[in-house]
C-alpha cells in the first residue's frame, strides 16, 4: 500500500518518489514537472508536457522535497519553487476534488442531503459517502458506509457544499462508476496533502476511508 493509503494493483502503473525512492502506484504520487522559466510546477492533471518528477501526496514528504531541495537535484538545474509551496499544492487538490463531484452532480452522479444519501445507501446506489468534517459526529452516525465501498470525510460543509451549488453540505454520495473512481483518487491525495486536527486523521467509528 502507499503512503496515500492506494493498494498497490497491477494495473496501476508505479513511479518512483524522489524522497524516499521507492516505487509507488502513480495514483499515490503527485507529478511535477520544471516549467521553461525554472518554476516547479505541480500537474495535477497530469498533462503537462516535460519530465515528471514524482512525490508522494503526503505534506511530510513534500515539504522534505523542498528542504532538500531534492527537486533541483533530480533536475540537475536551478528551479524555483514558489512561496507556500505544499499550501498551493493543498488548494489545487481541493480545486479539483470539489470539481470532480460538481460534474458527477451534473451528471446525476452524485447526491446531497441526509435522505437523498440515505436512501441511495439503502437501494445500493452509493459507493462513497462523503461527510462534511465539521459536521456532528451524532448525525454523521446515522449514516453507514456502503458495502464495499468508501468514504471521506476531510472537506468541510462550506467546500463539500461549492461542489453542490449550496452554502453548505453535510452529508453527500456518489453513484457507482462514472466519476467516482476519480473522486475518491484526488480525494485520497487531498487527505495526505491536507494537515487535519493538527496533523491527525481520523475516518471515525464504523468508517472505511478512502
Amino acid at each position: 500500500m502507499s503512503r496515500g493509503g492506494h493498494k498497490k494493483t497491477k494495473d496501476d502503473g508505479e513511479r518512483r518518489c524522489i524522497v524516499s525512492r521507492d516505487a509507488e502506484p502513480r495514483s499515490g504520487l503527485i507529478r511535477f514537472v520544471i516549467g521553461p522559466d525554472g518554476q516547479v510546477v505541480p500537474d495535477l492533471a497530469e498533462k503537462l508536457p516535460g519530465r515528471g518528477i514524482w512525490v508522494s501526496a503526503d505534506r511530510a514528504v513534500l515539504d522534505e522535497a523542498v528542504k532538500k531541495k531534492l527537486f533541483a537535484k533530480v533536475a540537475r538545474a536551478d528551479v524555483v519553487v514558489a512561496d507556500g509551496f505544499v499550501d498551493l499544492i493543498e488548494q489545487g487538490l481541493l480545486k479539483r476534488v470539489v470539481h470532480l463531484i460538481a460534474l458527477a452532480r451534473k451528471a446525476g452522479e452524485a447526491v446531497c442531503g441526509f435522505e437523498k444519501v440515505k436512501g441511495w445507501i439503502a437501494e445500493e446506489h452509493a459507493i462513497v459517502l462523503m461527510q462534511a468534517s465539521d459536521g456532528s459526529e451524532r448525525g454523521k452516525g446515522k449514516l453507514r458506509t456502503p458495502e464495499g465501498g468508501r468514504w471521506f470525510g476531510h472537506l468541510t460543509s462550506a467546500e463539500l457544499g461549492l461542489a453542490f451549488g449550496r452554502e453548505s453540505v453535510i452529508h453527500g454520495a456518489l453513484a457507482r462508476g462514472g466519476l467516482s473512481d476519480k473522486v475518491v483518487e484526488d480525494a485520497a491525495r487531498l487527505m495526505g496533502v491536507r494537515e487535519i486536527n493538527g496533523g491527525e486523521r481520523s475516518a471515525g467509528k464504523g468508517k472505511t476511508t478512502i
